[in-house]
């Protein structure tokens, strides 16, 4: 079975309630259920921190365990070069993802430190960013 892990960083423990008009109203474990009927055939694994070392600690956990990663690193991904080089080391191929817009937010957003370490980008198209990721690489494996 494929294994993919959808790792969130900082504040998206918070969407549902967190900035509504940007983030929606679903919770992310109402999202990751819905999420895991659509794609029986993958075991996703979820991890969400606020804190930088416990989610490199975590990328690191994934090496020789998932075939993919998914990872919104949240405010993380305009700061971290520690994220990035994480992301640079493991050896799995990572999509990175965005439920808004970045590109069309505050100037800051618009840099990525991670984005060129990864094997694509989504960003702006909500929640199902997340699924969109999980068809690549259900379609990267499974074909």
């Amino acid at each position: 079975m494929l294994q993919i892990a959808i790792v969130n960083g900082p504040n998206l423990n918070l969407l549902g309630v967190r900035e509504p008009h940007i983030y929606g109203n679903q919770s992310f474990d109402q999202y990751v259920a819905g999420l895991k009927e659509r794609f029986p055939q993958v075991q996703i694994h979820t991890y969400q921190s606020n804190v930088e070392g416990e989610l490199i600690n975590y990328l690191h956990s994934c090496m020789g365990k998932m075939q993919g990663i998914v990872l919104n690193a949240g405010a993380y991904t305009h700061t971290s070069i520690a994220i990035a080089d994480a992301v640079s080391a493991i050896g799995i191929p990572v999509v990175e993802v965005h439920i808004s817009n970045v590109l069309a937010r505050e100037d800051y957003r618009k840099t990525s430190f991670i984005a060129d370490k990864c094997v694509g980008s989504i960003s702006g198209l909500g929640m199902e960013g997340y699924a969109l990721a999980v068809r690549y690489f259900t379609d990267k494996f499974e074909h």
